[in-house]
């Protein structure tokens, strides 16, 4: 199938969620009547896990049943991502990814496979954050600025290295973002998530990750990481004074978001019954406070809005997927 083709068909397929969502709940037997899990397809320590956390308890409070958090880790989120994508379609199997969900497919179609899963398989509920990644180093670097880091890789090309969540995933794209932006060569060490890519740079492994917030302002704060710079357009709540990108001359931009996610043909009064459970998430004190004192204020979007959100995010990051090529 040719790359135009499948973005026009995910394009299509969002059309009828997108008018689905607007639609009162259709009547059907109680929901929840048992537990219901949420997979998050990376480790804990990262941005998932510390959003999935708060929003399964407070959602276990709306629905009256329990949320139990299952960490799926494994080839950049493929492997959690695709074992929700086999679940029934039935809301007791929730999904909370990150941004990553956009660009795994498309890593498998530039190396002639057959995708994991399929962007169609699943139906969006509500997004809960949207950060922009953060380069980040040690507070022993010797850069100060984002300038000094740039001169530096370019004077000894392939000299430093990056860890990384996964290859595809949210810490490598924009990574390889930059590079192409900024003309400089790093190589790329991946992990099994945020958590594990961060401790390789506490302890030396690796010489910058590219964050989300919330796995890196406690250590930024604690004065073992510097932030250098972010790919947000708007200064970030939770490290004001860290410029971005785009300021700094690079027109890169990228945002690690996380969102909840059932199966496609999910019955319309249990998608309904999820998306009134996650607005009322989204503004509970408990959650805002756990997540943004993390550094990930909520950006919440409601599933058409989001949707129509995911579907423009998505089509960036394959471009951005296809850039990048197949890896050695």
């Amino acid at each position: 199938m040719k790359p135009m083709h499948r973005r026009t068909l995910f394009a299509h397929a969002l059309l009828p969620l997108l008018a689905v969502a607007g639609l009162p709940a259709v009547a059907q037997g109680p929901w929840p009547e048992r537990p219901l899990t949420m997979i998050v397809p990376f480790p804990p320590g990262g941005v998932a896990d510390t959003v999935a956390r708060p929003v399964a308890e407070a959602l276990a409070r709306e629905l009256k049943q329990p949320v139990v958090v299952q960490n799926r880790a494994g080839a950049g989120g493929a492997l959690g991502i695709g074992e929700a994508s086999k679940a029934a379609a039935d809301g007791y199997a929730l999904l909370l990814s990150l941004s990553s969900i956009s660009i795994l497919p498309e890593a498998d179609v530039v190396y002639g496979r057959k995708p994991v899963y399929t962007l169609d398989q699943f139906v969006p509920i509500a997004r809960f954050t949207a950060d922009p990644t953060v380069l980040v180093v040690r507070a022993d670097a010797p850069w100060k600025t984002l300038a000094e880091f740039l001169d530096a890789m370019k004077k000894k090309p392939g000299g430093f290295n990056y860890g990384s969540s996964g290859n595809y995933g949210t810490m490598h794209v924009p990574m390889e973002m930059l590079k192409s932006s900024a003309g400089f060569r790093m190589v790329h060490i991946p992990y099994t998530g945020a958590g594990p890519a961060v401790l390789a740079l506490l302890g030396g492994q690796v010489d910058a990750v590219a964050s989300g917030p919330a796995t890196v302002v406690q250590h930024i704060k604690a004065g073992k990481l510097r932030a250098l710079a972010h790919w947000g357009d708007k200064p970030l709540a939770s490290l004001p004074e860290v410029p971005s990108l785009k300021q700094a001359g690079q027109p890169v931009q990228f945002a690690q978001w996380s969102a909840l996610f059932v199966q496609a043909g999910t019955p319309p009064g249990v998608v309904q019954r999820l998306r009134e459970a996650a607005r009322k998430v989204a503004a509970d004190p408990a959650v805002v406070g756990t997540i943004g004192k993390a550094g990930s204020p909520i950006e919440y979007l409601d599933a058409p809005e989001f949707a129509g959100y995911w579907a423009a995010d998505a089509k960036v990051m394959t471009e951005a997927v296809r850039k990048i090529g197949k890896l050695d």
